[in-house]
């Protein structure tokens, strides 16, 4: 059993989709199915149970693997930093620039997790509101929701995420029940300002719910969950921000939700710098670790 192959069933066992899986990988899709089939074959046993409404779900053998499976990769990635670090003194700066969502609540976290292995590099977290030009090289690393078209620049998928509305308790108290999507006409939201959006895939809102009476807008995401969470009005968000104020409601789960994608860029010629190298591999393997949070499951 090969690391090759666990990590296909790693990507399968993380999304359930073979498609997805290879979206993540860099293949086709029939490759991913190809090597589970190998590892199954190599097994003995059947790791998946397959079907077409929940897509690729987990055997009890298949769970039993996965804890394996997860530490095998755990202590393969601190293997490759042990040996990172022996072979370079890690240091330097590092500049990230994020949306401010994703700054504020999963890289800043992450990104003190990172220091404390390595305490002689030095992190700058820039989290924006504003369209930040790449061109200009304002930041190493940038973390976007648009896929780059064009440029010098070595990119990848970060992590899939999705969005719900959520409302605070004391809002639903105080207005009418919520039982199906024709009843959001009778209340109020909370969006962007549309002048300042930074990017087309935050214009969700209007796609969700035509006509929506929004009573307060920013430009910050930061700002809208607060309002959300004082109960002037539903927000959609980030699971990820939802997940770390229990106080929220999710409203209507099983109609309302939105799925989109952070994607991590540097350019070039930044290839070569260990410590770029190592950040963001350090940052898309503890994103793996919390798909969980980044999909609301």
């Amino acid at each position: 059993m090969d690391w090759d192959g666990i990590r296909y069933f790693l990507a399968v066992a993380r999304t359930s989709k073979v498609s997805e899986a290879g979206r993540r990988l860099g293949v086709e899709h029939s490759t991913v199915s190809r090597r589970i089939r190998q590892l199954e074959q190599e097994m003995g046993t059947v790791l998946f149970d397959k079907s077409r409404r929940y897509g690729y779900l987990l055997t009890e053998a298949g769970r039993n693997l996965l804890q394996h499976a997860e530490k095998m990769e755990s202590e393969l990635l601190n293997a490759h930093q042990t040996i990172s670090v022996f072979e370079e003194d890690l240091s330097g700066d590092i500049r990230v620039a994020a949306t401010e969502g994703f700054g504020v609540y999963m890289l800043t976290p992450l990104a003190v997790d990172f220091q404390k292995q390595y305490p002689k590099t030095s992190l700058e977290i820039m989290a924006f509101q504003h369209f930040v030009d790449q061109s200009r090289r304002e930041a190493d690393i940038f973390i976007t929701i648009d896929r780059p078209l064009r440029g010098n620049y070595v990119y990848r998928l970060l992590s899939d995420y999705k969005l719900r509305l959520y409302a605070s308790p004391q809002y639903l108290k105080r207005h009418a029940p919520i039982n199906t999507p024709l009843d959001l006409a009778e209340h109020h939201f909370i969006d962007y300002i549309d002048e300042f959006i930074i990017s087309e895939e935050l214009k969700y809102l209007g796609d969700l719910i035509p006509g929506a009476n929004v009573v307060f807008k920013s430009n910050s995401l930061v700002a809208q969950l607060q309002a959300c969470l004082a109960g002037q009005a539903m927000a959609v968000l980030p699971c990820f921000m939802a997940h770390q104020n229990p106080d929220l409601q999710v409203v209507l789960l099983d109609e309302i939700a939105i799925k989109r994608s952070f994607w991590m860029l540097y350019h070039e010629d930044l290839r070569q710098l260990k410590r770029i190298e190592l950040f963001s591999n350090f940052l898309k393997n503890k994103l793996e670790q919390r798909q969980a949070m980044m999909m609301g499951e």
